[in-house]
């Protein structure tokens, strides 16, 4: 939907998507404060590589394939494929705070949009999973798709703000500063493209992560004694 140059479909990705949006994304390290902890992320280095693997071979790969495939869901108004998308997203999670990270930010995320962008469809989907578990990835492709977006653009949007949470993270672990928080998202632009290329002709038999490192510090933060982080 455009008018003298406004597009509100891009207006809507960049308030989802944006730290404003109350799903609580701060509150959430994703296994980084037990890897700082331990030492394994130290420094503007070890954060890249950290946050370049997450996005790459981690939950990142998981929630790009999890976003498109409800993504393609909602666009064909096909509810019942939307209801497997979201179930493999909520089910692929190792940890029980990493499965506390994508359910506690999709319920939030598809109750504000309803909310404040009503879409029948959405409210279908609510209806149909009763109260159930939402995964994160899920609730923004179905979003997305009935915003009009394009699925590259929702792509970019969620794993651009995947990475500047944990960027923000480090920032708030004193792993680095403001301007190498920066530097690190600047790296990232083409990782991050490539992941999106990826997810777009991926088959979904192709499916799952491999970053155990970021699993075991997932486990770890469980048991850490100060943490500043629910994940």
């Amino acid at each position: 939907m455009r008018e003298r140059g406004f597009s509100s479909n891009l207006y809507r990705l960049i308030t989802w998507l944006s730290p404003g949006f109350p799903v609580g994304a701060f509150s959430f390290s994703h296994g980084l404060e037990a890897a700082a902890e331990g030492g394994a992320v130290r420094d503007r280095a070890s954060l890249q590589d950290w946050i370049c693997t997450v996005v790459s071979s981690g939950s990142g790969r998981i929630d790009v394939d999890i976003l498109r495939d409800a993504y393609r869901a909602a666009m064909t108004d096909d509810i019942e494929a939307l209801i497997l998308a979201n179930r493999r997203g909520v089910a692929f999670r190792p940890t029980a705070e990493m499965a506390v990270e994508t359910t506690a930010q999709g319920a939030a995320f598809l109750d504000t949009c309803r909310a404040a962008w009503p879409a029948p469809f959405l409210d279908r989907w609510a209806r149909a999973i009763n109260g159930g578990w939402v995964c994160y990835a899920a609730a923004v492709g179905a979003a997305t798709a009935r915003a009009g977006v394009p699925l590259e653009w929702a792509l970019t949007g969620y794993l651009q703000a995947m990475a500047s949470n944990l960027v923000s993270a480090g920032l708030r672990l004193g792993i680095i500063g403001q301007t190498d928080g920066q530097r690190i998202l600047a790296a990232l632009e083409p990782v991050i493209g490539a992941a999106v290329a990826d997810a777009l002709i991926r088959d979904p038999e192709a499916f799952g992560s491999a970053t155990f490192a970021v699993e075991l510090a997932s486990m770890a933060h469980e048991t850490q004694y100060t943490r500043l982080f629910r994940s």
